[in-house]
């Protein structure tokens, strides 16, 4: 059933790459914050190493996974098998955000291939401290027909300048109050 690995090997990289979809969740340190949970999807995430992947985040209506990486760094990457044989596999993990103009920015975002339409507002990267896959016995099969193209669509209406402003006033905190994007500055 369940097995635990000291590092992600061949076939859980596999599984990964197979998946069109996986699951972000992080939580505040305050115990009356929100826990946050996010899908993602569009080919966004890499395997960097044996024990680091990556994801390329794009612009949301909030920022509760930066928001709570930057305060505490707790992450756990879900993915779960829509299609074929059961499993699910989770990366829990320390979590970093880089967003475009830090330092170590341009160097993650060679891993993702040509720039997305979607309009790209950070890379998380996250140091697994504990891969473990389960039975998945549970997960329904479901069939996968497309990404959406609505993000990228709405992008790309909306333009650059437009886009830094949505993220300037939805973006810089999070639910908690906790800070957001602070569009590059290191530290």
């Amino acid at each position: 059933m369940g097995k635990l690995y000291d590092s992600l090997d061949e076939e859980l990289i596999e599984f990964i790459g197979r998946q069109h979809m996986f699951f972000v969740a992080t939580a505040p340190l305050a115990g009356d914050g929100f826990v946050n949970l996010s899908p993602k999807g569009h080919d966004t995430l890499r395997v960097l190493g044996p024990r680091t992947v990556g994801y390329l985040d794009f612009v949301g209506s909030g920022v509760e996974t930066i928001a709570h990486a930057r305060e505490n760094g707790r992450i756990v990457l879900l993915f779960c098998a829509f299609e074929g044989p059961p499993r699910i596999l989770r990366i829990h993990g320390r979590a970093e955000a880089f967003e475009p103009g830090h330092p170590q920015f341009a160097a993650l975002r060679e891993h993702f291939g040509p720039p997305s339409r979607a309009s790209e507002r950070a890379i998380l990267r996250i140091e697994a401290t504990r891969i473990a896959t389960s039975c998945g016995y549970g997960v329904p099969l479901y069939e996968f027909v497309e990404e959406r193209t609505q993000l990228a669509d709405w992008a790309e209406r909306k333009g650059p300048e437009a886009m830094r402003e949505y993220m300037v006033n939805r973006n810089t905190t999070s639910l908690d109050g906790l800070p957001g994007l602070d569009f590059g500055k290191p530290g």
